[in-house]
């Protein structure tokens, strides 16, 4: 899909900001759809909390990517913020999903998370595995069902269910890589649960894959070919900043500090594999936790 017009709902976040960037160095045309006014002739405006979003503006667009979203770990989990994560994902996504197939837009991509899978226990999970259980598994699957009108008038629909992105600035890793640096890096609980990751590099590689990809439809892991445990990933980042990592951060005190969030988001975790992605060609940059976290911590980002 060469020189398409790609519209991005959630494009100001880390991952749209860099696929916006991708996107139009491979000159594609990029219409960023905003909740206010238009400042330009590449965007368009909508308010999907009142579900204000005109069709017509997406006539010619080749592809959709929803990106919409609270971030999980923005605070403490309270009934009131847990909300707002399903109302910033499954009412977006169902006003976006039907304005695709109003539209007749072809393609959509739609953010999810390998949270579907619950906690995997060292399982390692691919695409046909079946939900988990858990307030995340249950959004994820709730968020993914959203896309149902566009899937329903034959729009190809993949749903990427992104891992932890590493990226060289921002995301996760901004905010461990300060602890890090000072000798507190430290693993979680017991470190046995797995992390799966992906480098931003090959996340926004991977969905201009998807973008293009004929063949990718339904859910697609995004996440490296090599989950580590959060063990393994604490002494991997420690080695990448030249830090000890001798520490342990209990359970109970992740749970004290930060609720239902410590259990779902922190002490539990998926083996997830992205078997899609590896099964349509798609080949890695970053193979390795020690290869993306090599290259998300040098000091110009390669």
């Amino acid at each position: 899909m060469s020189n398409a017009v790609i519209a991005i709902a959630g494009s100001s976040g880390l991952i749209g900001t860099a696929l916006v960037y991708a996107l139009r160095a491979t000159d594609h045309r990029v219409l960023r759809i905003v909740r206010r006014a238009p400042s330009n002739s590449e965007e368009i405006f909508w308010n999907p909390d009142t579900g204000d979003f005109d069709p017509g503006t997406l006539a010619g667009v080749d592809a959709v990517v929803n990106m919409c979203g609270v971030n999980v770990g923005q605070k403490r989990w309270s009934g009131a913020f847990k909300q707002s994560l399903r109302d910033s994902r499954i009412g977006p996504t169902e006003v976006l999903s039907t304005a695709v197939a109003e539209a007749g837009v072809p393609v959509l991509i739609n953010a999810s998370a390998v949270g579907f899978y619950g906690d995997t226990n060292g399982r390692t999970v691919d695409e046909t595995a079946p939900p988990g259980e858990g307030f995340l598994a249950q959004l994820c699957q709730d968020w993914e069902a959203a896309t149902a009108p566009a899937e329903q008038d034959g729009a190809r629909v993949a749903l990427v269910r992104s891992g932890l992105v590493l990226a060289p600035s921002g995301g996760v890793l901004g905010r461990l890589k300060p602890l890090f640096s000072f000798g507190l890096g430290a693993r979680l609980g017991d470190g046995r649960q797995y992390m799966p990751w992906i480098s931003l590099e090959d996340e926004v590689r991977a969905l201009l894959f998807a973008i293009s990809s004929d063949e990718l439809s339904g859910p697609v892991n995004l996440t490296g070919p090599a989950p580590v445990t959060n063990a393994e990933f604490t002494t991997a980042f420690g080695r990448a900043v030249n830090r000890p990592t001798p520490l342990m951060v209990p359970g109970f005190a992740l749970r004290a500090a930060l609720g239902e969030f410590a259990d779902e988001g922190l002490l539990g975790g998926q083996r997830a594999i992205p078997a899609a992605l590896e099964r349509a060609g798609f080949e890695f940059h970053h193979n390795t936790i020690g290869e993306a976290l090599r290259f998300a911590t040098a000091p110009n980002g390669t």
